[in-house]
């Protein structure tokens, strides 16, 4: 999924476009938006970036309205939703319907959690 980046958040596509629509509107839009050397990511989305802004240490959702942005994580990233995953599943902290979702995209297997929790005890 493309991501749009400003101030700092990550916003889906949807989300980063009509950011970019309202500033247009408001006359906030930079002379050439398509330069992206031209303006800050803070004072005007940038964007839109593929795999929804790219790696990263965890899964990444839009500011705005929460939607998974699908990108791919470093191998931090993929120990970091693991050990999200365990926590859950033992004491059923968190989103049920997020973790599902990440599971689902990142193809994690509880073969994958318990070679991972395996190799911790060793």
């Amino acid at each position: 999924m493309d991501a749009y980046m400003y101030q700092a958040d990550l916003y889906c596509d949807d989300c980063g476009k009509a950011i970019r629509e309202k500033l247009t509107r408001e006359g906030k839009a930079p002379a050439d938006p398509d330069n992206e050397h031209s303006y800050d990511s803070g004072k005007f989305p940038k964007g839109p970036y593929p795999d929804g802004g790219g790696e990263a240490d965890s899964p990444c959702h839009c500011a705005n309205c929460s939607i998974f942005l699908e990108n791919p994580l470093t191998h931090e990233g993929c120990e970091y939703v693991a050990d999200l995953i365990v926590e859950h599943f033992a004491s059923g902290r968190g989103s049920k319907e997020v973790i599902e979702e990440w599971i689902g995209f990142y193809g994690i297997t509880i073969e994958d959690l318990l070679g991972r929790e395996k190799a911790e005890s060793d």
